[in-house]
């Protein structure tokens, strides 16, 4: 009697993965994409700390988009309140999907 395998070895997308991997072969992001990035994320970083730490302390810096979110006395705070309010969320979601798979 021959046995069934019951279960894959590999996932059905595991080839189609392989062969896109294949296709960008050798083809890297260049150093300087890298530091792009990088200072986009510290320039990005270094705004939002000015708009919800800083920006009640010095004046108005003539930059419309700061002098804007500076003026702002709710909105500014939105984005700090989402990351625990999405973080909550996605954990919850987790944990909804942990119980829907065992049980």
């Amino acid at each position: 009697m021959r046995h069934r395998h019951t279960h894959k070895s590999q996932p059905s997308w595991y080839a189609k993965a392989a062969i896109l991997d294949r296709s960008r072969e050798g083809r890297r992001p260049s150093v300087a994409v890298g530091y792009a990035l990088i200072a986009g994320s510290l320039a990005l970083l270094l705004a939002g700390w000015y708009a919800l730490f800083f920006s009640a302390f010095f004046p108005h810096t003539g930059v419309w988009v700061l002098d804007a979110v500076a003026r702002d006395t709710h909105y500014k705070y939105l984005a700090v309140m989402l990351i625990p309010a999405g973080t909550a969320f996605v954990i919850s979601n987790w944990v909804g999907w942990q119980y829907y798979r065992n049980s």
